[in-house]
């Protein structure tokens, strides 16, 4: 997607944040009213998507006026963290050109939270999810007009399925595409729009790798679908993928986009061609690839089981070249890294999953998000 049109939607995000309806999640989930919900937005033709000049991002400080930091068991001292006392983390998106202020998803509660550094944080969207194994709240995305009509899409796991669907800003949740398979494990996917008639969707293979080969089922696939209409059709452009699996656009107008996912011979990053998959990097001990991003330079690969984050230089447009690897360890600092999101081409807000890696927080305000600024590592060539 083009970064003038990405920076046009989180620019909007942060003039709308304001309406955005906050919604209580509920305990106990029950599809049967999704699936027979008659009418929660109507389809229309989607309007253009606007533009608006980037802002680039600033290495994190914490000046807050002059005034003292709040104190409390939910404050953390790094001024990179924008928010904590997060459940088990999903997707993350800027809701704004800096990044200083946040959309995450709670994975297991099926809540996705607004918030900023000291800020209070606020449920702006709920939905019913079975959180067990690597299940829930997955990931989500703004629509691509939503200052407009206030949609957020989520990819999701149920009690009999992993799914597609659209929360309207009154709370109700249409289902977009189901019958994604769902597993005790392998459910981790991700959504990216590329323009805003073509939702881009990656899934884990559910824990069988036999159907992520087959091109009858949509286990282990990257597949576009039209959100705009009643039953798309998904436009299959990927098979073959694992688990952990994670969508990294370009910010750039190139229209490049990446995926890592964890695979039966092992961790891997690859370029999404027009043919399937070519592989750029892999990791035969099996880490525990979790996320990525991309700026104007780097691939940034997390890497949850290691606690680490490998950024890679980025290749050229023909080139599947991206050196080797510059290792970042956050054992001691934020711990294991799930899903990242790119912030104008030159820094990444995090996500940590440390509740759901090791059961433990590293820190007691953990899960958190926080903005994190990539080094390349070493060109090969």
């Amino acid at each position: 997607m083009p970064s003038h049109s990405r920076a046009a939607r989180r620019a909007l995000l942060a003039v709308t944040s304001a309406i955005a309806v906050a919604l209580a999640a509920t305990g106990c989930a029950d599809f049967s009213q999704e699936d027979q919900a008659a009418d929660q937005g109507s389809f229309t033709a989607p309007p253009t998507m606007e533009r608006a000049p980037q802002q680039a991002p600033q290495p994190p400080s914490d000046d807050q006026g002059g005034g003292p930091p709040p104190t409390g068991p939910c404050v953390d001292p790094d001024p990179a963290v924008i928010a904590t006392c997060l459940a088990s983390t999903g997707g993350v998106r800027p809701a704004d050109p800096s990044g200083r202020t946040t959309y995450v998803a709670e994975r297991t509660t099926g809540k996705i939270i607004l918030s900023k550094r000291y800020g209070p944080q606020r449920v702006v969207a709920s939905v019913d999810v079975d959180g067990s194994g690597d299940g829930g709240l997955i990931d989500f995305e703004m629509s691509p007009t939503y200052v407009e009509d206030q949609m957020i899409y989520a990819l999701v796991t149920t009690g009999s399925d992993n799914r597609v669907v659209r929360i309207a800003p009154t709370g109700s949740v249409k289902p977009i595409l189901t019958g994604i398979p769902k597993g005790a494990t392998g459910n981790m996917g991700s959504i990216s729009f590329a323009s805003p008639t073509e939702l881009v969707v990656a899934t884990g293979d559910a824990g069988d790798p036999a159907a992520a080969s087959d091109r009858g089922s949509l286990a282990g696939k990257i597949f576009s679908i039209d959100p705009n209409v009643a039953d798309p059709k998904p436009d299959i452009r990927a098979t073959g993928l694992g688990s952990d699996v994670a969508l990294c656009p370009s910010p750039g107008a190139d229209g490049q986009l990446f995926v890592a996912d964890s695979g039966a011979a092992g961790d891997r990053l690859s370029l999404v061609g027009p043919k399937g998959l070519q592989t750029l990097w892999t990791w035969p001990d099996r880490p525990g690839v979790s996320g990525c991003a991309v700026g104007d330079s780097w691939i940034a690969v997390s890497v949850a089981g290691a606690k680490r984050i490998d950024t890679f230089i980025r290749p050229a447009n023909g080139s599947l070249t991206v050196g080797r690897p510059n290792p970042q360890d956050f054992s001691k600092t934020y711990g294991a890294v799930g899903r990242m999101t790119a912030l104008g081409g030159q820094a990444t807000q995090l996500a940590t999953v440390n509740k759901a890696t090791s059961g433990a927080p590293v820190k007691s305000y953990d899960d958190r998000v926080a903005i994190y600024m990539p080094k390349a590592g070493e060109d090969l060539t």
